[in-house]
């Protein structure tokens, strides 16, 4: 076994011993998966600027951020000790942050095929213009989205910039509230829909890379 090789496996007694550490460490885990691969890596020199932009880490974090609203979307809340009038808000908002979390696995799986597309120095240059959470313009690039396709990366815009982080969409902002209902009754969403969709643009990436 490599010498290193230990130090790139998952380490849940890590996160017990240092939660905030050790939840940092990708990129450092990364640089010495690549070390164990053959590759030079000065590890001892602070992480530049295009490392931060490898579309290696931006899919992995996308996978990651798939898998937890997973885990929440295929669970239900321990709602025992809350009264019996306020489960069921719970249980929507609860379901709202796992609709957030989807929309944060597309933003930056997205994210990373136009660094792919683009190349790491172009999107760099271009990074104010794609810093945003608009699903449906950082997917133009993704082949035959369709009109329900495309309410369904808007409505989960809604549930990226504020509903599944908080109850209230902000000042003068009220009707976003309502938009949400509009678009998910005009286009029939349901939940395999949104599923769907969220799978082939995941996977969507595979043929980015493949083009490359």
């Amino acid at each position: 076994m490599h010498p290193f090789e230990k130090q790139i496996l998952p380490d849940r007694k890590g996160f017990e011993k240092d939660p905030f550490g050790y939840s940092a460490l990708a990129l450092y885990k990364w640089g010495i998966a690549k070390s164990v691969a053959g590759y030079s890596v000065d590890l001892s020199n602070p992480p530049a600027a295009e490392d931060f932009k490898n579309p290696v880490l931006w899919l992995t974090h996308a996978h990651a951020m798939s898998e937890a609203a997973r885990i929440v979307i295929q669970n239900e809340p321990e709602m025992e000790h809350l009264p019996i009038f306020v489960k069921g808000v719970c249980d929507c908002q609860y379901c709202a942050i796992g609709l957030m979390l989807v929309g944060y696995s597309l933003e930056i799986c997205l994210k990373a095929m136009l660094i792919m597309k683009m190349g790491v120095d172009v999107y760099t240059a271009e990074e104010r213009k794609h810093r945003h959470h608009r699903l449906e313009a950082l997917s133009a690039f993704v082949p035959e989205l369709s009109k329900k396709d495309k309410a369904i990366l808007q409505a989960l815009t809604h549930f990226i910039k504020w509903a599944g982080r908080y109850p209230d969409p902000g000042v003068g902002l009220e009707n976003n509230a309502e938009e949400i209902f509009a678009l998910s009754e005009r286009h029939q969403v349901a939940a395999k829909d949104l599923f769907c969709l969220a799978s082939r643009v995941m996977k969507h990436s595979q043929s980015v890379a493949e083009s490359l």
